[in-house]
């Protein structure tokens, strides 16, 4: 069966991993239409595939209301080519300085959300897929029996506690356009909530591992914030992030409208995650600094992946070891 794959966001974590597991399948059949604005990325992510004829990408902005209807005629043009038309919505502010600026991730992170699921639509494509977050659970991330369920109540800051909360909110309100959608029969899709991704090839890297990494060797030191002494993560490889979005379309009986959690179990806490790092990098006696304090920041985030392992194929491969090994070889290499 050929694909024709139209990704938002193309050169970010999530979507040029994406582009290079689709060109990797060994039929070779699939075509991808891909656009970025280079908010938190660059060309420089996907310049391995921009030479493949079954990749055409466009600096385009998901937000430019007649960038975004050129793109929705080319789909339409090229659909009837293809079996099927799979959009997959990557396009998302989430480095966390704008976590708590709530105009700087309504527009991409809500509207223009729904502005592509609604081109979707209109263009007859069979599924989308929307990736959201974690961010979602908020305060109660986690359960001791395996990690916080989809199916759970969720207990959300309020807007005098954190601004930060603002992106889960708008967040969790695609998740609701996406069960619409399906509810209403218009499309087949669900919506992720991933857990910490990280990736070997960050083209900005501010999330916490490439930092850490980079701050031993640029600084001899990390400074890190007082919750880190005691709060804790899982933190998810790009590689099975994508190969869980990729599972997901191509199972049609999950694509039922709900939410699926994308994650790990191996927890582990932000200042051993640190001393590991560091020892991985031959630092002995590593120096851990300690400054400033974030506000409803969970001491936890476990996730149960007991829906998506059980209604799909798909299961992590790249264990926190091996992906840091993979980072920090290619960060000491620049």
């Amino acid at each position: 069966m050929s694909k024709l794959y139209a990704i938002s966001g193309v050169t970010g974590m999530t979507g040029n991993e994406l582009v290079r597991q689709i060109l990797a399948k060994k039929d070779g059949n699939d075509h991808i239409l891909g656009f970025d604005n280079f908010f938190a990325s660059s060309v420089e992510t996907v310049k391995d595939c921009i030479g493949d004829a079954r990749f055409e990408f466009f600096e385009y902005d998901l937000n430019n209301k007649v960038q975004m209807e050129y793109f929705g005629k080319m789909v339409a043009d090229q659909k009837q080519a293809y079996d099927e038309v799979i959009y997959i919505n990557c396009a998302a502010v989430v480095h966390t300085e704008h976590f708590y600026h709530v105009y700087d991730t309504f527009e991409t992170n809500v509207s223009g959300m729904n502005d592509f699921l609604q081109q979707a639509i209109r263009v007859g494509a069979e599924k989308y897929i929307n990736c959201s977050t974690s961010e979602v659970y908020s305060m109660h991330s986690w359960n001791e029996s395996g990690g916080v369920r989809e199916d759970d109540f969720l207990t959300m800051a309020d807007a005098e506690h954190s601004q930060r909360t603002s992106y889960a909110v708008g967040k969790l309100m695609t998740e609701f356009f996406m069960r619409d959608a399906v509810d209403t029969g218009k499309i087949k899709g669900c919506s992720i909530r991933f857990a910490n991704v990280y990736s070997r090839n960050e083209r900005f890297p501010k999330h916490i591992i490439p930092f850490i990494i980079n701050s031993f060797r640029d600084n001899g030191k990390v400074v890190l914030l007082e919750n880190s002494r005691k709060n804790r993560r899982t933190f998810l490889n790009n590689y099975d992030s994508c190969s869980a979005v990729l599972a997901l379309a191509d199972t049609d009986s999950a694509l039922d409208g709900t939410v699926y959690n994308v994650a790990t179990d191996e927890e582990i806490s932000i200042l051993d995650l640190a001393k590991l790092c560091a020892a991985k990098m031959g630092i002995t006696n590593p120096v851990i600094e300690f400054e400033g304090y974030r506000e409803s920041d969970p001491e936890r985030r476990l996730l149960s992946t007991e829906k998506i392992t059980a209604r799909t194929s798909w299961k992590p491969v790249v264990d926190l070891n091996k992906g840091l090994d993979e980072c920090i070889a290619n960060y000491l290499s620049r």
